[in-house]
């Protein structure tokens, strides 16, 4: 955010509260007052001249927001830099606007808080007039203020509060949003210490650009001793104070794009150690825990990466994209409108076409009406022609229909005639057809004939080939049966052999089995004889322990405790029980 337009939103507030009757104006004097104030919290020398020069034509008159504008950006924003307190910035014009909307009667928090949540509201809200801060905002805010208090976000009651809101306008103002806050409604189970220490928190991330704050120790630069300061993490520096109150202000690391941030080993009798290297100076921090330097680090790499690529703060940036997201769907849902609101004009152009079609096609069916009426009238007079026209022509019918009877008469004696002139050509082509397919027929015999004698030729040739091919074959397979018999004979006596052999190592495998097995049990009954001489020796070493003054060295336990015995003496010992085990082992 630009310093002007942060500027501008406290002081907005604060000229809204002067302007007591709501009309947009405020009178000279106060505008005076309110130019003073502002100069010397901004430091910048104040010139009472240059408003009265300002408003020189409306001395009795109130002056209006916008006569007051162009003064204010004249004589006292283009002056302002950054060397001033905002915070001081900020009471100042939070004093003048509280005292008229600020309504304590139903707050749970205190004045201090309350300034804070405003301060909050200033960094969340729209850059348009009157100030509002919108449901995704309000959202946002309440969220970080949940995870400070360390509760967990419930979905499902925002969700409801966003039904409420958007019955009304979709947005609060500040003192909407100090009233949510203060009256408790989204911290149920929370105490109002722990919402005063939330507010703070998210209050000196947002407000402040703090981004990470704790307990340290760091090394001194003359008496090199270590001393636990409250560290706390901007986006240019890191500050050091005495402790978390911030009364008493130690030092500051100023970081800049070329500064580091590295892990030391531990030494010194400190731990979780890291260095951070400026262009000038080294400062050594010792962490409390591994967790807690690494985060430091992490933190501290991060400044530095936004510092070399000129980027602001992470929640400014996220801030910027939020509202980069609403105008795009702003812009888009005007586009919607604006095409909603041509289809709805193309609708109403249809409507009006469809309406005059209507009337056309009205008039139209009327004159079909006419058109019909004069038809069916024309019909009717058609029709009465028709029946005289059907009465003279059933006379010419009756005159038409005796002729042709006469004329049937002639033509039946005509055809019949002519039907047995049919019949007896029909005849004459039935007896040319039946020689015709005589001769086809045997034709086709003889030809069958001379193809059955070439083929049985020439199967009778094949018949002779092949009984002379059976008889070599029959030659073939008794040399071959003779020869297979002998092999035959050979693999029986060879089988016979192996069988012989194979039974032998039955039986020899039958006999290792049965040693493998006594061997077996031997081994057992000397498991169990030795294992019930161990705990023998074992019952009698543990009650003759002998009572000797104690090793300095490494003391030996046992499964009774701490033995009473050096090295020597276990070596020893564990050498004859040693030797005592193989003398049974061997006389088993």
């Amino acid at each position: 955010m630009a310093l002007r337009d942060e500027l501008l939103r406290s002081i907005w507030h604060a000229f809204t509260a002067l302007d007591v009757d709501k009309s947009g104006k405020v009178s000279k004097s106060q505008l005076k007052v309110l130019s003073h104030n502002l100069c010397t919290v901004l430091k910048i020398p104040h010139d009472p001249v240059a408003l009265e020069e300002h408003f020189k034509d409306d001395d009795e008159g109130p002056v209006s927001t916008q006569g007051y504008m162009p003064y204010l950006n004249k004589f006292i924003l283009d002056k302002a830099t950054g060397s001033f307190d905002r915070q001081d910035f900020n009471r100042m014009c939070w004093l003048l606007c509280s005292r008229k909307n600020l309504d304590r009667s139903q707050l749970l928090i205190s004045n201090d808080d309350a300034f804070k949540v405003w301060c909050i509201f200033n960094f969340l809200s729209e850059d348009r007039y009157p100030l509002i801060i919108v449901t995704e905002e309000i959202e946002y805010f309440l969220r970080k203020l949940t995870e400070a208090m360390g509760g967990s976000w419930v979905e499902e009651r925002f969700e409801d509060y966003k039904v409420q809101l958007s019955v009304r306008q979709q947005s609060l103002n500040a003192w909407e949003l100090i009233l949510l806050v203060g009256s408790g409604q989204f911290i149920k189970g929370m105490d109002r210490q722990t919402l005063s220490m939330g507010i703070a928190e998210v209050y000196q991330e947002l407000i402040m650009d703090v981004l990470k704050q704790g307990y340290m120790m760091k090394k001194g630069h003359k008496r090199k001793n270590w001393t636990e300061r409250w560290f706390m993490l901007k986006l240019n520096s890191i500050s050091y104070f005495v402790g978390e109150d911030l009364a008493e202000k130690k030092g500051d690391i100023l970081l800049d794009g070329y500064c580091s941030v590295e892990p030391l080993q531990d030494k010194e009798g400190k731990k979780c150690l890291f260095l951070i290297k400026l262009s000038n100076k080294s400062f050594e921090i010792s962490a409390s825990d591994k967790k807690k330097k690494q985060e430091w680090i992490q933190a501290i790499q991060n400044c530095v990466s936004l510092l070399r690529q000129g980027r602001p703060t992470p929640h400014c940036e996220a801030r910027q994209k939020r509202r980069e997201i609403r105008l795009k769907l702003q812009a888009e849902q005007e586009d919607l409108q604006l095409r909603m609101s041509e289809l709805q004009t193309a609708n109403e152009v249809k409507q009006l076409e469809l309406e005059n079609m209507r009337k056309a096609l009205e008039e139209a069916a009327d004159k079909a009406a006419e058109e019909e009426r004069k038809r069916l009238q024309t019909q009717t007079e058609l029709q009465d022609r028709y029946i005289v026209d059907i009465e003279r022509e059933k006379i010419v019918r009756q005159q038409m229909e005796e002729q042709v009877a006469q004329k049937s008469e002639e033509l039946e004696q005509y055809l019949q005639r002519v039907k047995e002139m049919e019949g007896m050509y029909c005849q004459l082509e039935d007896a040319l057809e039946d020689e015709r397919r005589a001769r086809q027929d045997e034709e086709a015999v003889r030809r069958l004939q001379a193809r059955l004698l070439e083929e049985e030729a020439v199967k009778r040739a094949e018949l002779e080939e092949f009984h002379l091919q059976q008889q070599r074959a029959i030659a073939e397979t008794k040399a071959e049966k003779q020869e297979l018999e002998r092999e035959r004979l050979i693999k029986e006596k060879e089988l016979q052999a192996a069988m012989k052999q194979l039974d032998q190592l039955e039986e020899d495998r039958q006999g290792a089995l049965e040693q493998y097995q006594a061997v077996m049990r031997k081994l057992e009954d000397a498991a169990n004889n030795t294992k019930t001489w161990k705990h023998k020796v074992a019952e009698q070493e543990g009650m003759l322990r002998l009572i000797q003054p104690g090793s300095k060295g490494q003391q030996m336990i046992t499964n009774w405790g701490p033995a009473a015995f050096s090295d020597a003496e276990f070596s020893h010992r564990q050498k004859k029980w040693q030797e005592t085990k193989n003398e049974e082992t061997q006389a088993q």
